[in-house]
């Protein structure tokens, strides 16, 4: 038997709870993981909440990322007592996740953790991390360096955001931070901020094509904020966009695209191949180290995971939240 948050739909209604169940009851899968950490992030309060249509089949235990020690697998690539960390692939939609004691998955979603790197630390990071990084990669690749110009990070006080903004300021890059919430101003600061804008300066519909501001962009937020971001980034500057918090329309045009050469990324941290998997969290490993990551971490255990998702929901919470599945 596990202890499991298990989301169910039936004609008594849409409802997330804290049960136990029998590991007969978990999906196919090569590996069996013993978790022991998994985290809330955005999508999990969704489906957590109900407030998205996230979840694809019920009953659904959440949970897109997790970390733990493989108990068994018959993929040659896993043994018993590896160390693994899952990010995407459906997990928590359509296929069981991680805010349980037991996951049972594909082989191929799974890559061992770098080096010494703990569970724990591994789900400060979680998805919300491996996101930031995969973003910051691609403005590498595309060219951007410290000293070409500010970063600018929307959605700054959440999980990918407060990882992104320390992974540029690691790298060397200044970095301006976008929030609705200036009583956060001392946290982004801490975190290696040195400007922080108001979001309502993006939040509302805008001109096409504005002042060039920033030379790049890390967005999680989309919708206006995404098209005003785009709008204001200078000639063949670059945007990493991987979120939609605030909606997924792209109310814009191509002017600055044409006119100013500036590239949008779309990130897709869902179905990464495993090589851009192994190096995102190689570089997470060597760039931030456990006490980087202790400021932007709450814990809560199995038993608070629901109510918290609650709390995600409505802008309570900060950075990450970690969730330890033993207890």
């Amino acid at each position: 038997m596990f202890r499991a948050v298990l989301i169910e739909k039936d004609e008594r209604g849409y409802r997330a709870d804290v049960v136990e169940l029998p590991e007969s009851r978990l999906p196919e899968g090569d590996v069996l993981v013993d978790v022991e950490f998994s985290t809330l992030n955005y999508k999990d309060g969704l489906a957590i909440t109900g407030q998205g249509p996230i979840v694809r089949s019920f009953p659904m235990v959440p949970g897109i990322d997790f970390a733990g020690v493989v108990s068994s697998s018959s993929d040659p690539r896993f043994a018993a007592g590896d160390r693994v960390v899952l990010n995407g692939w459906g997990v928590g939609e359509h296929h069981w996740g991680g805010l349980a004691q037991r996951a049972k998955v594909k082989g191929d979603w799974l890559i061992k953790l770098p080096g010494s790197m703990p569970s724990r630390r591994a789900m400060i990071i979680g998805t919300a991390g491996y996101t930031a990084m995969l973003s910051v990669m691609a403005l590498e690749k595309y060219g951007i360096r410290p000293g070409a110009g500010d970063v600018l990070v929307t959605g700054s006080s959440g999980g990918v955001g407060s990882i992104a903004i320390m992974l540029l300021d690691k790298l060397g890059f200044r970095v301006v931070a976008s929030t609705g919430r200036r009583e956060e101003e001392p946290y982004l600061k801490s975190l290696g901020v040195s400007e922080i804008i108001d979001r309502t300066q993006l939040s509302q519909p805008g001109k096409p094509l504005q002042k060039e501001r920033w030379i790049a962009a890390i967005d999680s937020v989309g919708s206006h904020t995404l098209a005003n971001v785009c709008a204001s980034i200078r000639a063949d500057g670059a945007v990493a966009a991987c979120g939609m918090a605030q909606g997924l329309d792209f109310p814009s045009n191509v002017a600055p695209f044409i006119l100013r050469g500036v590239a949008l990324f779309g990130i897709n941290s869902v179905t990464r191949l495993k090589a851009e998997r192994i190096e995102a969290w190689t570089r997470l490993a060597s760039l931030l180290t456990e006490a980087d990551l202790e400021r932007t971490a709450m814990e809560v255990g199995l038993k608070d995971a629901v109510a918290t998702a609650g709390r995600l929901m409505s802008g309570q919470i900060r950075g990450r939240t970690v969730v330890d599945v033993n207890r």
